[in-house]
Formats: C-alpha cells, structure tokens, sequence
C-alpha cells in the first residue's frame, strides 16, 4: 500500500475519532467572552505617532516582546485554515473543526490586541505596522501530510500554551501594584486555557493514530520535530524578540525539550515502546531520539550559560553596589 493510500485510509479510520474529540472539546471549553476581560476604565488616549512613551507602562523589554509575538501570532493562526483545509478536508467533522478553531484563535487575537491598547504596553503604531508586514508575507506551515499536521499542531498549541502562561505570570509579577497587571494575567491565562484544548484535541488524535498505524505515524513525528518552527517566523524582527523571550524564560530550548519533547512525544506517545513498525518506521524512531538527545544536550547547555551569565551579572551589580557604598562612606567619614 502506498504511504498517500494509507495516510487516507488512516484518516478515514480517525473519523469517528475526531467527533469524539470535538464533543469533547464543545463539553470542556466554555464560552467566554473578551470585553468581559478587558479593564475598559483603564483605558486613555494615545499621544500622537511618534510620541508614545513606554515608561508610561513600564514593563521589561522582554516582556514587550513577548506580548508582541503572541498577539501577531494569535493574528495569524486563523489563516492555517488555508493549511487545515487541504490536509483534513471539507467534510464533516473535519470541516466543523477546522471552523471551531478558526473562530477561537480569531477571539484570542481580539482579546490580546484589545488588552494591548487599553494598557498601552506596546506602541500601537509598531503593532499595527507588524500585523500588516506578517499576514501580507503569508508564512503559515505546510505539513507534507494530515498526519504531519496533527503532530505539528500538537506541539505548536502545546508551546503556544507554555508561551502564553509564562506571559502572564511575567506581566502579574511586573505589574503586581497597577490593575492592568492582575488584567492582563487573566486575559493571557485565558487564551491559554484554550490552547491548552486545542493541544489536546491534536495530542489525542495523534494517540489515535499511534494505534492504528504507528508505521505511517511515526516518521510524522520525526519530521515534524527535526524541522519544528514557532509559529510567528514571519513577525517582523521575530529572532531578536525570540532571542529576548528565551533569554526571560518565557520561551526557550529547555522548556521544549523538557516540557514539549519529554511529556508529549517520548512519554504520552511512547515513541521508544512502538512495536511492529516498518523499517522506514524503525528508521525514523532512531533518528527521532537521537534528534531528542541532541536537543536536551544543546537545552541543558544553554541553560548553564544562562545561569552563568546570571550569575556573573548579580556579581557585577553586588560590586558596584559595595563600591557605591564605600564611596559615599569615605564622603560622610569625620575628617
């Protein structure tokens, strides 16, 4: 049987699958509402172009950009439909889902962008001029397969998630005396519970496939780990913002390895106790956890240097501090 023949059969066969799934999913996730997130009453005008101030809501850089990245993120996650068509089809329950989440990752752009100007945390200007730069560049991902998809997008909702939740623990953290921190806290955590449903519609679907053809399933995963992007590539300097979030631990190596790669694909996906795979399968499983190991070795290195330069930094505070404090000691020493 050739690998497109038994991609579609494997399809088919997941149907019945996928409307569980979705049942599911209209069961666990309840319907909300974004004005009713949005602290209005904080809201105030915007100076003229060139003249917003960040100091007027102070947050640390990294955290700017990571309320950037997720908010152009959100904005362009609904044009994967392009991508969830093709791969998944028009009928039926694939059709209803792939609709389903256009609409919820439509709202999550709704609500972040809305939080962003009544907080006015990013200069609306910039945003603006980022959202058109991105959707007009038209990057989305495209999945050699529906399988390939449901693995990608099992790990893109899943790191998506983990994004958001650490923005908004950042955000309480950097706001904890201003309302607008409690509100941006909840608003975020909110977008993150849904993407925590859309991870695991796709996290089950995958599971389902695993049992019925792990052979045609497993070089998915492969693939879909050696090659993984963080949705959001297309964002205008998206490397320098991404640097900034990894270097926050907002988002890094590390945490997906260790809280994507280990949980999902070695331990909820069991990629090491697969059995009765062809020898494309077996190839693939190889090359899959020597691609694992590869990335944890680089995440833990990383980490160290983080630590490191951590480290080094609070050194170099501390002395400067002594040293200030010995100088203003000598200045108000009796002569």
């Amino acid at each position: 049987m050739s690998t497109a023949l038994a991609e579609r059969d494997l399809l088919h066969e997941l149907t019945p699958v996928a409307e569980q799934l979705v049942h599911r999913h209209y069961d666990t996730c309840k319907p909300w509402y974004p004005h009713e997130y949005i602290p209005w009453s904080e809201a105030r005008e915007f100076p003229p172009r060139g003249q917003w101030n960040p100091a007027d809501t102070p947050l640390p850089d990294e955290l700017r950009s990571a309320l950037f990245v997720n908010l152009l993120t959100e904005d362009n996650l609904p044009y994967y439909y392009h991508t969830l068509d093709r791969l998944f089809g028009r009928e039926g329950v694939w059709r209803e889902w792939s609709h389903r989440w256009v609409a919820e990752e439509a709202r999550h752009s709704q609500a972040l962008r809305d939080f962003a100007l009544v907080s006015q945390a990013l200069d609306p200007w910039e945003l603006e001029d980022g959202r058109m730069a991105q959707m007009s560049g038209g990057q989305v991902p495209n999945p050699r397969s529906a399988v390939d998809g449901f693995v990608y997008v099992s790990l893109q909702e899943l790191a998506t998630r983990i994004a958001h939740r650490n923005t908004g623990k950042s955000l309480q953290l950097a706001m904890a005396d201003h309302p607008l921190g409690q509100a941006g806290y909840q608003i975020i955590n909110r977008v993150a519970t849904d993407e925590n449903f859309h991870f695991l519609f796709y996290r089950d679907l995958t599971t389902a496939a695993l049992e019925i053809n792990p052979s045609v399933v497993l070089p998915a995963i492969e693939r879909q780990v050696r090659d993984f992007a963080m949705p959001g590539t297309g964002i205008p300097g998206f490397r320098r913002h991404a640097e900034a979030i990894a270097k926050a631990g907002i988002y890094n190596l590390d945490q997906h390895h260790g809280q994507i790669l280990q949980p999902v694909v070695m331990t909820w996906w069991k990629v090491e106790s697969l059995q009765n795979l062809s020898a494309e399968a077996e190839a693939a499983r190889e090359a899959l956890l020597r691609q694992i190991q590869r990335i944890g070795t680089l995440a833990r290195r990383l980490a160290e240097r983080a630590r490191d330069a951590k480290d080094r930094a609070k050194d170099v505070k501390e002395r400067a501090r002594d040293a200030k404090d010995r100088a203003v000691a000598r200045r108000t020493r009796p002569s």
